[in-house]
């Protein structure tokens, strides 16, 4: 049922935990399903420099979680905002249709928490 990426990600989750003195913090839920999302970012000089995550949810949640705080490290802040559901199904090695839902919640939680990033020049 899930890719080997996914599993992983949720056996060995990256980045896991919170940022204490994180620039962004952003949680969301869904609503349809409960899973829910804590992102912590810290940025400087307009790059993504540290990521973790919090997840309450099903396998993909996690999978998903832990997949995107990969992906945005590094990162400009720019850049980090064109993510997209599919680059983070893609990063998990793809998810089943009924599970799409966990990548959307990282891809909102990822475009809340950079818009609470202080843009700086």
């Amino acid at each position: 049922m899930y890719s080997a990426q996914v599993l992983d990600h949720f056996q060995n989750p990256r980045n896991a935990g919170e940022l204490g003195d994180a620039d962004a913090v952003a949680e969301l839920e869904n609503p349809a399903c409960g899973d829910l999302l804590r992102l912590t970012l810290k940025a400087s000089e307009g790059r993504v420099t540290q990521a973790q995550f919090k997840a309450k949810g099903c396998v993909a949640a996690i999978a998903c979680g832990s997949a995107l705080t990969e992906l945005v490290v590094g990162k400009t802040l720019s850049e980090a905002g064109t993510l997209k559901r599919d680059d983070v199904i893609s990063a998990v090695g793809g998810l089943p249709q009924a599970s799409a839902h966990a990548a959307q919640l990282a891809v909102d939680a990822l475009s809340l928490a950079l818009s609470r990033v202080e843009r700086q020049p």
